[in-house]
């Protein structure tokens, strides 16, 4: 969010594109700000996808970001794209491979991850003596 508040507050019209996947409207963090920045018509677009509920009227993506929905997102030819992912660690390792998988340049890919690891939710559960289910 801190680089399209830049985007907005430098008049930036670099075309953006951010693709947005929460698990149900309401978990949208950020909604009706991200609607006023996309008002301005300045080249910035969100793209939602919702999982696993959506509202009855909603007509977006309906699945976890996957091959097809990131190939299919139009970029400019022109310009190799900057791209920047952020989220959970199973979700950022996933997009980044699948978008490398898909021509972009390991160069222009950056990522920043929360959330522990496998290996480290595997040794707190082990030394806690929970379930993944039981941590929340």
């Amino acid at each position: 969010m801190a680089m399209l508040r830049h985007r907005a507050l430098t008049a930036g019209t670099l075309v953006t594109h951010l693709l947005y996947s929460s698990r149900s409207f309401d978990d949208v963090i950020y909604r009706e700000e991200l609607n006023g920045l996309v008002a301005r018509n300045d080249g910035l677009t969100v793209t939602h996808t919702l999982t696993p509920r959506q509202p009855p009227e909603w007509h977006g993506y309906a699945r976890r970001i996957d091959r097809d929905m990131l190939a299919g997102i139009r970029l400019a030819a022109d310009t190799p794209p900057r791209i920047f992912i952020c989220g959970p660690t199973p979700l950022v390792e996933t997009v980044s491979r699948t978008l490398l998988e898909l021509g972009h340049a390991p160069n222009l890919v950056k990522t920043e991850r929360f959330g522990a690891d496998r290996l480290t939710r595997q040794r707190f559960n082990a030394a806690t003596n929970t379930t993944p289910r039981q941590v929340r």
